[in-house]
């Protein structure tokens, strides 16, 4: 009686997905873009080289105003190259005009100006740190819970001057209510009274990615530390420049805001 043996599975369906490059066809604007590359390939955004996590992961962050497509270079380790575009998808943003503002809160006096970019300054360069901590894969959970109080990319013009686009997301919540960290991450920045944002921290999720936290009324961290998912960081206050209670959270590509709201629901 013969015997019959079963067939040795195909590698080709492995392989294959093993080689695959996967973007999304559309993204909107302020999204986190996540990519799958092969193993040993190299990915280029614009000027920025995007490294791949060992399990081929790539991200890059859309602003609010790009327009698109975007485009990104991937060269597989074969040597062959392919240009990925991706459609971006607009948003509407509201616009508020508020008159009769104090001319000096518009327009900050000299010495305050100065003070203002100095502590800018300090936060930018935090920014730009780039290591291979793959933190921000997570599915992102809320620091706290509460209200939507203001909206990524909404704008004000105070007296007829245009101010910068809200660039996070604000959750009202009464002051001292712990705030965890959305992500695990390394303590880049921790400043207890910076003139705009208060009690102001930031924590880097790997690759560029990162959180900012402003208006703590307290930090429980420190500069260097390294943060779990879940970790209370601080507390929600109404320092600097706050006109109540409130958790302000800002989400960063290197120097690109994207908006938290959208990485949520990313992870749901």
């Amino acid at each position: 009686m013969g015997v019959t043996m079963a067939a040795a599975p195909d590698p080709a369906p492995a392989a294959m997905a093993d080689a695959r490059v996967v973007f999304p066809a559309a993204v909107p604007q302020g999204a986190l873009v996540i990519g799958k590359v092969p193993a040993g390939s190299t990915a280029r955004y614009g000027e920025r080289v995007l490294r791949p996590t060992p399990y081929g992961s790539v991200v890059f962050g859309i602003g609010r105003d790009e327009r698109g497509p975007v485009r990104v270079d991937v060269q597989g380790p074969d040597g062959r190259s392919q240009t990925i575009s991706i459609a971006v998808t607009p948003r509407d943003w509201p616009v508020e005009n508020i008159q009769g503002v104090p001319p000096k809160t518009v327009n900050p006096p000299p010495a305050i100006a100065e003070r203002i970019r100095r502590e800018q300054a300090q936060v930018v360069a935090a920014r730009a740190r780039d290591d291979d901590r793959a933190d921000f894969a997570q599915a992102f959970i809320w620091p706290l819970q509460g209200r939507i109080s203001g909206r990524f990319g909404n704008q004000r013009i105070y007296n007829g001057t245009p101010k910068s686009p809200h660039s996070g997301m604000d959750i009202a919540a009464p002051n001292g209510t712990p705030v965890k960290a959305p992500a695990a991450g390394v303590v880049t920045f921790a400043g207890p009274d910076l003139y705009l944002t208060g009690g102001t921290l930031l924590i880097d999720h790997g690759h560029g990615v990162s959180s900012n936290f402003l208006h703590l009324s307290r930090i429980d961290v420190k500069v260097g530390e390294r943060i779990a998912q879940g970790q209370v960081v601080g507390a929600v206050g109404a320092t600097g420049r706050a006109t109540g209670p409130h958790l302000h959270w800002g989400m960063n590509w290197f120097d690109v805001r994207i908006d938290p709201l959208l990485v949520l629901e990313r992870g749901q």
